[in-house]
């Protein structure tokens, strides 16, 4: 085995339109903090480094030429970023308050817990799952 210790980092795509949405998603609505935010000149395009409790990372870029997923969810890659929560049907109470349309909660058969399913501002699936 190469010995890994960790996941360092989930990356995120987003167009430049929507990149301000985006970070403020994910700031604002889902609690990560910034890092850093580096506007690359070369790409136009930026990278913001977000962190979660001090341990989790997502990066987040925008790219002028962003292309959309050939499908949904089943399109080769990432299927699904899932976030774990203590109350799923408050955390499902508070993407409402904040606008956030998601699918009805389900109950998740092999684990006997609930979880959700709703999307960033790009339409990147995402799940808050019950601890």
């Amino acid at each position: 085995m190469i010995g890994i210790e960790s996941i360092h980092h989930v990356a995120l795509l987003t167009d430049n339109a929507h990149y301000e949405e985006s970070k403020r998603f994910y700031t604002e609505v889902l609690g990560f903090n910034i890092i850093s935010e580096t506007y690359r000149e070369a790409r136009q395009s930026y990278k913001l480094d977000l962190a979660l409790n001090g341990r989790y990372q997502l990066e987040l870029f925008s790219f002028p030429d962003y292309r959309e997923r050939a499908s949904f969810p089943e399109a080769k890659g990432l299927r699904h970023l899932a976030f774990s929560v203590t109350d799923v049907e408050k955390s499902a109470a508070q993407l409402s308050a904040y606008g956030v349309k998601h699918e009805g909660i389900r109950l998740d058969e092999l684990t006997g817990k609930q979880f959700v399913f709703f999307y960033d501002p790009s339409g990147q699936p995402l799940e808050l799952y019950q601890l």
